[in-house]
């Protein structure tokens, strides 16, 4: 089914509406992250999508996107509040921006190489659109207006092509040598103050305001708790202020006089003192504990294991070998992605297999989907893959394999990778496979390597 129709008439508006509700509503069938009600332009809206939790959306439920400033090795890429930087200019040369390669290179296929406006569609605003709340109207250099929230410009991702699709950009902290990603915009939390959420791989993760994990017991409810004493010596419970009132999924446990405990969708609150780092799981290797989470990832594919390494927990196939994700952004002054099979294959196919797309079969083989499997949603999908070009295809063309992806880029296994748990493949490429190269599909952020 498709879902974009002739714009400029009463149904489009209706339908596009339509299917948004009911994307929202299909996904709130479980625990969803609820946000704030805020001010927003005619016909923009919210859209729950199941990585990102609720994102804002433009009238035809395409996600909003910004492109913050970011400071990389050798300068700064995205841009300034107030000052639109994506045009239909087609850049030709690396920008330096990611030492030790120097600025000037040509960049691949320029031929067929598109413009930050042809993969960046700028959320454009009518002449007489007014701002409202953080939203505002930017000129752009040919003269056009362009909505901005919070002062950043903002872009639809030709990605997209279903209202709930977050598949331009993530939230997740890109750190290190990472490209400047965009990032999708979205409406305030609801959230008591003190409370923060991490976007992770394996949902969105309730922290405190200072990044400390949160964490439920099995043994409590929302009226009594057995974490007293002894149990005190590890795990903190997270109090409320005095003024603080209940809200929503929010409720309040009195411990004793005079101090109440935070209780979310049931479950009393804490953080673990042992934690070693910023958002930890290491709480949650305690028998009955869990980390806290505002919405779950999407279900793994039907036989997916999970299997653990030397370094943490790692997304397996069904024999138990390591699934790996491809990351690529270019040096451009742009940063323009180059992970999907529509973007160019050179630096994949350079990065694999020497150029050699028999080479990339054998070292890094696609994760192939069984025959009667199906998508499990969406962030899972099947797709048909031209093997030799890297590129989708149609299910009746010869010599395609059916391919697992996620986020709509094929995931892979390591040709040295023989038993359970290795991860010889992980980190290959330019700056640990941060910028041109591949990931081992980590479940878990607290280790180095679950970095995106």
């Amino acid at each position: 089914m498709k879902f974009w129709f002739k714009t400029g008439t009463a149904l489009h508006t209706f339908l596009i509406l339509l299917t948004g509700i009911l994307w929202s509503c299909s996904t709130l069938a479980a625990d969803t992250e609820t946000y704030r009600e805020v001010p927003m332009p005619p016909g923009f809206q919210v859209i729950v999508s199941e990585l990102e939790g609720p994102v804002f959306a433009d009238a035809n439920g395409r996600t909003l996107y910004e492109w913050p400033l970011r400071i990389l090795r050798n300068g700064y890429s995205g841009e300034t509040p107030g000052i639109p930087g994506c045009y239909d200019e087609v850049l030709e040369v690396t920008a330096g921006l990611m030492s030790p390669y120097p600025a000037g290179i040509k960049l691949p296929e320029l031929e067929n190489r598109p413009s930050c406006v042809d993969l960046w569609r700028p959320a454009y605003a009518d002449d007489d659109a007014a701002g409202i709340g953080k939203w505002t109207i930017l000129e752009r250099k040919d003269g056009s207006l362009q909505w901005a929230y919070d002062e950043q410009p903002l872009y639809t991702s030709v990605r997209d092509t279903r209202p709930g699709d977050v598949l331009g950009g993530t939230t997740r902290n890109s750190r290190g040598d990472s490209p400047a990603y965009r990032e999708p915009i979205v409406p305030p939390s609801m959230l008591p103050p003190g409370f923060a959420i991490k976007s992770t791989s394996i949902g969105r993760m309730l922290t405190t305001n200072t990044n400390e994990s949160v964490y439920s017991y099995a043994g409590d409810s929302a009226s009594a708790v057995v974490c007293h004493g002894d149990c005190l010596a590890n795990w903190k419970p997270v109090l409320a202020p005095g003024l603080a009132s209940e809200q929503g999924e929010w409720t309040l446990l009195e411990r004793s006089p005079g101090e109440r405990q935070w209780v979310y969708r049931g479950k009393p609150l804490y953080t673990h003192l042992l934690d070693t780092g910023s958002w930890s799981l290491e709480g949650s290797d305690n028998a009955g504990w869990s980390n806290v989470f505002t919405q779950r990832a999407p279900a793994l594919p039907p036989g997916f294991t999970v299997q653990q390494t030397i370094a943490g927990d790692v997304l397996a196939d069904s024999t138990g070998r390591t699934i790996y994700r491809y990351f690529c952004g270019d040096d451009s002054q742009d940063q323009l992605s180059c992970d999907h099979p529509a973007d160019t294959q050179v630096y994949r196919l350079a990065m694999c297999g020497a150029g050699k797309p028999e080479k990339c079969l054998e070292h890094w083989p696609y994760v192939i989907a069984g025959d009667n499997q199906e998508s499990p949603n969406r962030t899972w999908r099947i797709r048909t893959i031209d093997p030799l070009t890297g590129r989708y295809a149609s299910a009746e063309q010869a010599g395609t394999l059916r391919v697992w992806t996620y986020r709509d880029r094929p995931v892979y296994l390591y040709g040295l990778d023989q038993a359970p748990g290795d991860v010889h493949g992980g980190g290959i490429g330019e700056w640990r496979g941060k910028r041109n190269g591949l990931r081992a599909f980590w479940l878990r952020d607290d280790f180095m390597g679950g970095i995106l």
